[in-house]
């Protein structure tokens, strides 16, 4: 296409939302309406099963549960009182705690006030309010927010080195109160508290499902915040989970919803190109011929939603990453999200956007202003901002010339309006399109399986332990696996024994390294 067809194809397909000054064009993806015609069934049903999930229907065969995230920003569409109460009472609760705190009418021992969040969880608990500090905490924030996110030891000294635990507040964000990673940083959190003298429960908050491990454990802290059973982890930062950390940090809760919320409205249209949710998943499809061939790439031009990228690569990879349709057929489906933020990626892979492999499609976040005040000239008519603008035009029509797609998001400012509609966008994409490919979006066998594995590894340790403190002798690693009535898995207790040797955890292993075979292990 010369330059004036593609001018008209992006005015044919441009989707722009008025009360959000919010831009989508997918003119940069070449599909054609033939193309856009034969998915148009697959569209008319991914309309009404989008429709029915929000009246309540089970979403999510598997687990058996509804899946009501959207509910959260307008509780009034809520299948009954009960839903609606769920929603409604602890919003009422976290905006009653953080006034509270902020005020210091809930304060540390000896001190006047809290000064500094700490959170500590993985995946969804983790990512979302990652995102959000990142993208809208205030400059000077009432509170300051840092994150345990792995249970990483090193990692966890780390984050406890910078902090006056003392005026910390430390919010533990569990559903289950059962994810080995979150209570092994509680763990950790509670007892850097009691090796400083501090009572830990006076410090902390858990964000947890009633009647879960977690909801018990923490019945003397400071409080508790409900998450409901029908919100999942990747879809959760518009629920306690993101809204506690986020308001604490003085960040305004209620114009996220609101963006969200607008956003839902407009992506319940059952027209695709007045559906901005629709257009994405239609994009996401035809790049990768509906098997997930291309992977996303997301170019935030705008620093503060660097994050954005690892946002998605949960709500995304995790939603639609999943072997077996809803009919039980093997389908491998998925899309690998990666990226960081423009300009720094035109330094670093956009060469082999470029040139490279044509495996992906791009999206690019564009943010129409650039700061608040005044900008300088760096060259004559030209600011800072002109430059980032330029950068990411120019990256848009270099691809598209070499035969790369691209997806351009565009909004007014980042605001907490807009980073709620763009969460809302994102996830009423990953659920049309997990319509259009017939699979299950809700559910995550595959972290399940996993997490299994890992704890039959540490069963495992358990037992290789015992073994050789019973044993008199030195043991090579053969041996010790037929102990254990472990033969096939000497891989595993080599690199069981390694990592407790390493941390002088009561194992000694003696011999060549570069020979497993040949080493010798005993107690220490």
């Amino acid at each position: 296409m010369d330059n004036l067809q593609l001018w008209q194809r992006y005015q044919d397909w441009l989707y722009y939302h008025p009360g959000l000054e919010l831009y989508l064009d997918v003119s940069r993806v070449r599909f054609d309406n033939a193309f856009v015609e034969t998915l148009a069934p697959k569209f008319d049903r991914a309309f009404r099963a989008l429709e029915a999930l929000e009246k309540g229907a089970i979403a999510n065969p598997d687990e058996q549960r509804m899946v009501g995230h959207y509910w959260l920003r307008a509780p009034e569409l809520a299948p009954n009182d009960q839903l609606r109460a769920e929603i409604t009472e602890p919003l009422l609760q976290i905006k009653d705690f953080v006034r509270k705190i902020h005020a210091g009418e809930i304060k540390p021992p000896d001190r006047e006030k809290f000064t500094t969040i700490l959170s500590v969880g993985i995946g969804g608990s983790a990512l979302g309010p990652q995102f959000v500090a990142e993208a809208l905490a205030p400059d000077v924030p009432p509170m300051e927010i840092h994150f345990i996110d792995n249970t990483d030891p090193a990692g966890i000294d780390r984050v406890l080195e910078h902090l006056d635990l003392a005026t910390t507040l430390v919010i533990i964000t569990s559903k289950s109160g059962g994810t080995p990673e979150t209570r092994n940083g509680m763990l950790e959190v509670r007892h850097a508290y009691e090796k400083q003298g501090l009572d830990f429960p006076k410090h902390a908050v858990a964000v947890t499902m009633p009647g879960s491990k977690m909801d018990e454990y923490a019945r003397d802290w400071l409080t508790r915040f409900p998450m409901q059973d029908w919100v999942g982890g990747r879809t959760s930062e518009l629920s306690a989970v993101g809204l506690l950390p986020a308001s604490l940090q003085g960040i305004d809760i209620d114009a996220m919803l609101a963006g969200a919320r607008e956003m839902d409205i407009a992506t319940r249209v059952h027209d695709l190109k007045t559906n901005p949710s629709a257009l994405l998943a239609l994009a996401w499809y035809y790049e990768g011929n509906g098997k997930g061939e291309k992977d996303m790439v997301i170019l935030p031009y705008k620093d503060s939603l660097y994050l954005f990228s690892r946002y998605l690569q949960q709500l995304v990879m995790e939603s639609l990453g999943k072997e077996k349709d809803l009919d039980g057929n093997t389908v491998y489906q998925g899309i690998a999200v990666y990226g960081n933020k423009g300009s720094t990626d035109q330094h670093a892979y956009v060469q082999q956007l470029r040139e490279g492999v044509p495996n992906f499609f791009a999206t690019f976040i564009e943010v129409l202003e650039d700061r608040r005040g005044e900008s300088i000239d760096v060259e004559p008519g030209a600011t800072s901002g002109d430059f980032l603008s330029g950068l990411l035009q120019g990256t848009r029509q270099a691809l598209y010339e070499n035969h790369r797609d691209s997806i351009t998001i565009t909004i007014p400012e980042v605001t907490p309006r807009h980073v709620g509609a763009l969460i809302a966008l994102y996830e009423r994409a990953v659920s049309i399109y997990a319509s259009l490919v017939n699979i299950n979006a809700y559910h995550q066998p595959g972290v399940e399986a996993g997490k299994k594995a890992a704890a039959s590894v540490l069963d495992l340790q358990r037992q290789i332990v015992g073994i050789l403190q019973e044993s008199g002798n030195p043991l090579d690693l053969n041996a010790l696996a037929a102990k254990a009535g472990a033969s096939d898995r000497v891989e595993a207790i080599y690199k069981i024994v390694r990592h407790l040797d390493a941390n002088h955890r009561g194992v000694k292993v003696e011999g060549d390294f570069g020979k497993p075979d040949t080493l010798q292990i005993s107690a220490r």
